[in-house]
């Protein structure tokens, strides 16, 4: 692990901190406009400025990554950040990180859209970007399975196995119902993300690329 972060991953922590910082002083209205909100017909709420029309727009599947829902829910994410997105980073290079990291967001956005939509039919937001960091660990687990992750700080065990073992605890989370409120699906839709176009950029997809960015 090195505190030289590269420019992407620390340009990324500060617009994290940033936009966590302005969400402590605008409030509400933050989450009505840039927050993940169901698709379908708006709902109206009462805010501080009055009647408020909310739902989905199509910025949010990128704005609802720079958005937490408290001090432990940025720490954490900022934590895998800064753990897992310097390695990475200075593997793909940075235009392809960033690429990497807003396809993440952006599926594991999709992923959570069809999953409130279709089953539980809620409306309620979503934010945070742990879609991306969850892209960020499967590309850690991909590139680098041998390399040992402390789980809880204190088992060490390797990328691959922390990584998988991972993935199946939140399928059966997000199956189950179990840790409500935490939206495990855009979590897996993250990785699959990830792995998807891990695979595109080998060359290991019907699609090709116009050259192999990986081996």
């Amino acid at each position: 692990m090195s505190f030289d972060l590269p420019p992407v991953t620390r340009n990324l922590l500060i617009a994290n901190v940033v936009v966590f910082l302005l969400q402590q002083f605008f409030g509400n209205m933050l989450l009505q406009y840039f927050a993940l909100w169901p698709w379908g017909a708006d709902q109206i709420f009462q805010t501080a400025n009055g009647l408020a029309s909310i739902g989905f727009r199509p910025w949010q599947v990128v704005t609802y990554a720079f958005m937490h829902g408290g001090y432990m829910h940025i720490a954490l994410n900022m934590f895998a950040l800064f753990m897992f997105g310097g390695a990475i980073e200075r593997t793909f290079g940075a235009r392809n990180f960033l690429i990497y990291y807003f396809v993440c967001a952006i599926v594991a956005a999709l992923a959570q859209l069809v999953v409130v939509h279709w089953f539980t039919h809620g409306f309620y937001p979503t934010l945070g970007a742990s879609g991306a960091i969850f892209g960020l660990l499967l590309a850690f687990g991909m590139l680098y399975p041998h390399e040992k992750i402390l789980f809880y700080f204190v088992l060490p065990m390797p990328a691959w196995l922390f990584v998988t073992g991972y993935a199946a605890l939140e399928l059966y989370m997000g199956v189950t119902g179990t840790q409500a409120g935490v939206a495990h699906f855009a979590h897996l839709g993250g990785m699959v993300g990830g792995i998807v176009l891990i695979q595109y950029w080998r060359g290991k997809l019907p699609i090709k690329p116009k050259r192999r960015l990986m081996r």
